[in-house]
């Protein structure tokens, strides 16, 4: 008989959050054999009610036995967990990073680390710990199969510990993407998308952290425009259908200088129209906002291109779909739609959407009431 350590019972607080399944073949699981001298004074400490002295008893049982690795992992996590409940969560974090050395993959130990660093509000060490439980969890299953193991029997076993993982992965990745969603500085957001993306490679969060790398990058933040393209390409490469990887990468391209760059603008504003596929039954607010703005962009390439003709129904489309979605992309529409019929002398059309754009605040507000104000002057000197 053997005394599984890691799938004891945590805390109340980590009840609904920590698998309690025996253990899985890429993480770690603290075993004490019953019967041992450590399991006889492991059952005696936890028979003491006093919280105090047990906290004692689990200090001298780490001194104890501290020729024995998986015995003193185990009596840090359990110090951790007394000086939490005591309070002190500097001194919980610390025998809590103790016991990940003794037992540096076992989830049960970073999930309560992250759970503490959460109370500590410490977001670099919660991405830490997320981050670090990210690489455990991406490898389960990926293992060599067993000399002599059918492949259906291992097949099975895959499925076992993905299962037996499932709610400490999905805590440590929402954890960790509620970081990138709750940091401020631009630098350490960037920082923190690169460490939560190594670890979750196919994290369902993976279109949200990719439109907050690619703002973080943009105007207006870090405005590393190289290392924004970097991005969002490597984003399509492993998922050519990103909406919003193609639509900052459009709108990156579209405004940038270099040859070829309108082209890629284009090229990527259509491929997002054709993914968000607004005209399907089934398409909800934030695919029409999508093929709006695409369209949006397609219209403005034009315009650069002097095709000015050709972007307008272009723009009257991104108008009709943008309209009650997003007030400040619908301006920006408006703004482009009325430019266009200015520069081709369609001044009362031009005057009917730009009357529109002026009464958006935002960004575009200013440069659409200069443009009607040109439109309004050239108007009356056509009279």
């Amino acid at each position: 008989m053997k005394r599984n350590a890691g799938s004891l019972v945590l805390v109340a607080v980590f009840l609904s959050l920590v698998s309690t399944a025996e253990s899985v073949a890429q993480t770690n699981t603290i075993v004490i054999p019953a019967g041992t001298p450590e399991d006889h004074d492991l059952q005696a400490i936890s028979n003491e009610p006093d919280a105090a002295k047990k906290l004692a008893l689990y200090l001298d049982f780490v001194q104890k036995y501290a020729s024995n690795p998986a015995a003193v992992a185990y009596g840090d996590w359990q110090i951790s967990q007394a000086y939490q409940s005591a309070g002190d969560l500097s001194k919980a974090l610390d025998y809590g990073d103790k016991a990940l050395v003794g037992s540096p993959l076992n989830l049960d130990i970073l999930v309560s680390q992250a759970s503490l660093a959460q109370q500590a509000k410490s977001d670099a060490k919660l991405l830490n710990y997320a981050a670090k439980g990210g690489e455990v969890c991406h490898s389960i299953g990926k293992e060599p199969k067993l000399e002599g193991m059918t492949d259906e029997a291992f097949k099975q076993q895959v499925a076992d510990e993905k299962n037996a993982a499932k709610n400490s992965c999905n805590f440590l990745e929402s954890a960790g993407f509620n970081v990138i969603a709750g940091e401020d500085n631009a630098k350490n957001r960037m920082a923190d998308i690169e460490k939560f993306s190594a670890a979750f490679p196919d994290s369902v969060f993976q279109d949200q952290v990719s439109s907050y790398a690619m703002y973080t990058l943009g105007p207006g933040q870090l405005n590393d425009q190289a290392r924004l393209f970097a991005y969002g390409e490597k984003t399509l490469a492993s998922n050519p259908n990103s909406l919003p990887a193609l639509l900052l990468l459009a709108g990156s391209y579209v405004d940038d200088a270099k040859p070829g760059s309108i082209g890629k603008a284009m090229s990527y504003s259509q491929k997002a129209i054709t993914v968000a596929n607004a005209d399907a039954p089934d398409a909800d607010k934030s695919r029409k906002l999508s093929a709006g703005v695409a369209h949006s962009i397609v219209g403005y390439a034009y315009i650069k291109q002097d095709k000015t003709a050709a972007a307008i129904p272009e723009l009257k489309m991104a108008v009709g779909l943008l309209k009650g979605q997003d007030e400040q992309q619908y301006s920006v529409a408006l703004y482009r739609l009325g430019f266009a019929y200015a520069k081709l002398s369609k001044v009362s059309e031009a005057r009917e959407v730009l009357t529109e754009a002026v009464k958006i605040p935002g960004p575009v507000q200013a440069m659409s009431q200069d443009l009607l104000t040109k439109v309004n002057a050239a108007r009356a000197k056509g009279k």
